[in-house]
Order: structure tokens, then sequence, then C-alpha cells
């Protein structure tokens, strides 16, 4: 398999390079809310037991309620990058992937590893018979570029008519649910969505997604998970936040990016794209901006096939908003 890719998170790392403690870093390398969603008690029965049916099955009937999937009850998984890994046996020998770049470079590592010749795409009409399987990030991640629900299922119903299924990763979708393809998904039977929990809840470190797709598909991924792929505390945690009230989380959301927008631009930086939960900049010596900002021990995301580019996440607070704008003023 290639390299590994770098992504964003890698604290000790970087703290390995430039200096400091842990905890003495601001990381906005990632997309995921600064601000944690309160944990529901959980019980013991959770952490003592192997998952338990019901934990599972109410999971499932609150992910259905919460992304309005209708008859199709998701399947939660360890984290989408564990279905990922698993995509290439949903594909046939001898068929081409197609991906809606650039984007998350996971899905490219994963396909040319096992073999498939991948095309990288940046609009429906290039979609060609030849394609097996397509795969769109909606929001797209580092960009933002979003399509309308309609727009998506038109690219369901071209890949149908070659035999064809359509991947669509809605990893940054919960701030944007009108985005979202789920609630027709019922009606494509070759259209399989990914679902990141940990995002918006900020909730990562649990590894935590789902899986929306008609039976067959679920199934063949629930069989190669396993049994108890998913943790009783997680099921529960995940059941209890999304039965309730998430205007707070979203609102709290909004105020951070209006923050972190505001620092760039203060700072006379480009937005050039993003989600609500992290911004896309454009620089001409990005790198060095963000060796500047490293060395404030402050971390953002850079990227090697894009180098005047930096994805920059939210801070936690105001006081991470004026850090960061500081750091920026010193340089730009």
């Amino acid at each position: 398999m290639s390299a590994p890719i770098v992504h964003g998170g890698g604290i000790t790392e970087a703290a390995a390079v430039f200096g400091g403690k842990l905890t003495d870093w601001l990381d906005l390398s990632t997309g995921i809310n600064p601000n944690p969603a309160s944990l529901p008690d959980i019980p013991v029965n959770a952490w003592h037991r192997l998952p338990d049916r019901h934990l599972i099955d109410t999971a499932r009937m609150q992910a259905a309620e919460y992304y309005r999937s209708g008859t199709i009850q998701p399947l939660p998984v360890p984290g989408t990058q564990s279905v990922i890994q698993l995509l290439p046996r949903l594909a046939k020998p001898g068929r081409r992937i197609a991906i809606f770049a650039p984007t998350y470079g996971e899905y490219a590592r994963v396909f040319a590893a096992a073999g498939y010749t991948v095309d990288e795409i940046s609009a429906p009409d290039q979609l060609t018979a030849g394609h097996q399987l397509a795969i769109l990030v909606n929001p797209n991640n580092p960009t933002g570029r979003s399509f309308q629900p309609s727009e998506i299922a038109a690219v369901a119903q071209r890949m149908k008519t070659f035999g064809g299924l359509l991947l669509v990763d809605e990893a940054f979708g919960d701030a944007q649910p009108e985005l979202s393809i789920v609630p027709s998904a019922a009606n494509h039977d070759n259209l399989v969505v990914f679902r990141s929990f940990g995002k918006f809840f900020g909730l990562a470190g649990l590894r935590l997604g789902f899986v929306i797709a008609a039976k067959p598909v679920l199934s063949s991924f629930g069989d190669w998970l396993g049994p108890w792929s998913v943790s009783g505390p997680a099921l529960v945690v995940a059941a209890a936040l999304m039965a309730g009230d998430t205007n707070a989380v979203q609102s709290a959301i909004i105020e951070r990016k209006a923050g972190l927008d505001g620092a760039l631009q203060g700072a006379g930086l480009g937005i050039i794209g993003g989600t609500p939960l992290f911004a896309l900049v454009e620089h001409e010596q990005a790198a060095r901006l963000h060796e500047h900002l490293c060395r404030a021990h402050i971390l953002t995301r850079k990227f090697d096939y894009a180098p005047s580019w930096l994805r920059i996440g939210l801070a936690p607070d105001i006081a991470g908003d004026t850090r960061l704008a500081e750091a920026l003023r010193r340089i730009v």
C-alpha cells in the first residue's frame, strides 16, 4: 500500500518538531467541533457486557430519525474510515473508480492499493460506463464544494444506467442537513451514504459512523465488520445525543465559525472554501505560513497536492480566535 496520508490532528508529531507541551498547542488542523457535546449517563452494563442487541437497535432507530433515512435503519460502524477500507469489496475487478476531486485522500489510496484504476473527475458528465463506483464527498473536504440532493439523485441515476454504485460521503453533513441525499436514499438501490458521528458532536475519539444503503449493502458491511464492531458505550452515546436537541451544538458551531472567519479576514487571508467546521484559505506562501503558525504552537492542515492551500478549523473560544489572529498578523 502507498505511504500513509498525513491527516490533521498530528499534535504529537508537531510538538516533537516545534516543541512545547501538547497542552500548549491550539489544534486547528481538523474539521471537528472543538466543543464536545455533553456525554449522557452511560450504564455500567454498557461497559461490562458485549453490546446487547437492544443497544444496537436503539441506536439504529435514533439514527434513522436523526438522518431522516425513512425505512432504512443506518448501520453503526467503528468510524467511517473502517468502511472506506472495505470499499474495494463492493467493486468489480476490471472496472474503474471515479472520485470527485480534490477530496479526502483515503478513497484514492485504498482503491489504488487494491489494484483499481482511479479517475479523478470534477463533473458528473465525466462518468462513463467503465466506472463501477463513483465517490462524491458532500459538502466536500477540503473545498466545501456542494451538490444539491436533486443533483446527487441525477448522478445516482446515471451510475445506475452503467450498472454502477454511487457513494456519497456526508461526513460534514450534520451542520448542513439541507444538502443531504439521505431522505431519498430508499429511492436509489445503488446509493451508499457514509455519515460521521464524531465531527459535528465533537466526539471523534468515539470512533463511530453510520452507513445508509439498501439492505444487501448493509448486510455485506455487517458481515465484513463482524460482531460487536461498535462498542456499547458508543451506541449509548449516539442514541442519546441523536435523540436530543442539537440546536445548541449547531449554534455554537456557527458562532465559532464566525470567529474563525473574522480572524482570517482580519489578517487579509482569502477564504476560498470550507464548511461550518473549517475554512480553506489560499496564500502563495502557505507552507511558510503553516510553519510560522507551528512555531506559535498553532497547527493547521497543509496539502502536498495544493501547496498554496491551508485548511483551518475552529478554535474552542474567543481566546483561540485572538491567538490565531495575533499569530497571523506577525507574518501576513
